[in-house]
């Protein structure tokens, strides 16, 4: 759920270049120090598939799949890996799919990317633009699109795995593709590894981990920063208990809405007044359902949360002080210990704190392909308060070594309009008007095939 939001998006944007070109010439300038050979090759085999990665690309964009329902995405994943040799697992943690490539002695390099799309009206008006409804498992339906990228980080996967079969030669050690389900409730990597990812299904520990998102920022930056770059995330469901009846009498009722209104009231002092101001932490209520008509008092009341946090234990505070919220309004109201509201936790993730070592290397591969002030780094680029599941599929590992990177995906010309119009960024994620420029595929398997060579490299 990451993402390019909050002051990522006004931070970088301050950083763009709009003017930026991807002119052949400047490319080959801002090699002269690098392994040109090596680029060049990349360059070339990632030109060959380009048209028919970006096919691919419209095609997912066209079918989003929500989050433990990706069945085609992960179909469509499964069969390319096999094509190109690897040995592929598939149904890890519902809908997961892991591609192993061996390639003699060296690490083991995981790259990952997350298949689900967004509950959200598609509004871009693009030819290939979704017009999916999905029926969720409570039974309510809701449009779908890819609003934060998915589909073009599944695309990279498959458009990697390609370029790295074809260049076996240049590399020695593991390869695992890693497509994930469900990082938008912060829930698919947690179910791959309890699924048995590095035991039943017997995929390899990483010693590295590897992961890109896209930003609504011009092609060809990017963000490769070290330290913690994004914030932890809970995700928790209240579901306040009370006594329905006819709206002309509540005196015979226990309302739990006005319970549910007080509340979330309440929530916010957590933060205003038990956190520290000098640290950065979130609260927010995203949705509360109860009831159906005018006239009904209901019986019940759901309030979903969501936390952002960087210490444990303003996150221990955060839900410590919910919960003595909910027993005391319940308290107020005179109900037994019986009616105490129920609290669910749900997704959740630790801040993602990127390797040190790891981004560097990282970095070196990407100067191959971009100007190095095309790169933006931990001196110009704060945390922020976005969240990601990426790093918990080694978390849990005796190595944890993982760097999570952005790749500008906007387009130029619109970025241009967008500025002059007074705007940030043409389009926000999560939002329907969010969109990737095609051009972006083929830029992006170059930048994750440059930073995993590089990886491999200093093996």
């Amino acid at each position: 759920m990451y993402k390019c939001r909050f002051l990522l998006l006004s931070v970088i944007t301050m950083l763009a270049f709009p003017s930026f070109s991807q002119s052949a010439s400047a490319v080959r300038k801002a090699k002269k120090d690098s392994p040109v050979a090596l680029t060049q090759e990349i360059a070339q085999v990632v030109a060959k598939d380009s048209q028919q990665m970006i096919e691919v690309f419209k095609d997912l964009h066209a079918n989003p799949e929500l989050g433990f329902m990706e069945t085609r995405t992960a179909g469509i994943v499964a069969k390319e890996l096999k094509a190109f040799g690897f040995e592929v697992k598939e149904g890890i943690g519902i809908t997961g799919v892991a591609g192993i490539l061996r390639n003699g002695p060296g690490p083991v390099v995981m790259y990952r990317a997350d298949m689900d799309c967004n509950s959200v009206k598609e509004t871009t008006g693009l030819p290939y633009a979704s017009t999916k409804i999905v029926r969720k498992k409570d039974g309510s339906e809701t449009p779908v699109m890819h609003a934060c990228g998915h589909d073009a980080h599944t695309t990279w996967l498959m458009g990697v795995a390609r370029v790295m079969v074809q260049m076996k030669s240049k590399w020695q050690g593991t390869l695992v593709m890693i497509a994930q389900p469900a990082e938008e409730p912060i829930l698919g990597a947690e179910a791959m590894v309890k699924d048995g990812l590095y035991t039943k299904h017997a995929v390899p520990e990483p010693d590295y981990l590897l992961g890109m998102h896209t930003a609504p920022i011009p092609l060809g930056l990017l963000v490769a920063a070290k330290g913690v770059r994004m914030a932890g995330t809970d995700q928790i469901d209240v579901t306040f208990k009370g006594i329905g009846g006819h709206g002309s009498s509540p005196q015979v009722t226990k309302d739990p809405i006005v319970m549910a209104a007080a509340a979330i009231m309440q929530y916010q002092v957590i933060v205003s007044r038990a956190i520290d101001p000098q640290k950065a932490a979130v609260l927010t209520v995203g949705s509360v359902q109860s009831g159906s008509d005018n006239n009904v008092i209901p019986s019940t009341a759901l309030v979903k949360i969501n936390l952002r946090w960087f210490d444990e234990n303003d996150r221990k505070l955060m839900v410590d002080g919910i919960r003595r919220i909910n027993e005391g309004i319940v308290k107020a109201y005179n109900l037994p210990d019986s009616m105490m509201p129920s609290m669910v936790m749900k997704g959740w993730s630790y801040p993602l704190n990127n390797s040190d070592t790891l981004t560097s290397w990282v970095v070196d591969g990407l100067r191959t392909i971009v100007p190095d002030k095309n790169i933006i780094r931990e001196d110009r680029f704060p945390a922020v308060m976005g969240s990601e599941d990426f790093h918990h599929l080694v978390v849990h590992n005796t190595k944890k070594n993982y760097c999570y990177i952005n790749i500008g995906t906007a387009n130029l010309e619109l970025f241009d309009a967008a500025v002059k119009a007074g705007k940030q960024v043409p389009f926000n994620s999560h939002n329907g008007d969010y969109q990737v420029d095609p051009n972006a595929i083929p830029f992006g398997i170059r930048a994750a095939s440059a930073a995993l060579l590089e990886v491999f490299k200093q093996r």
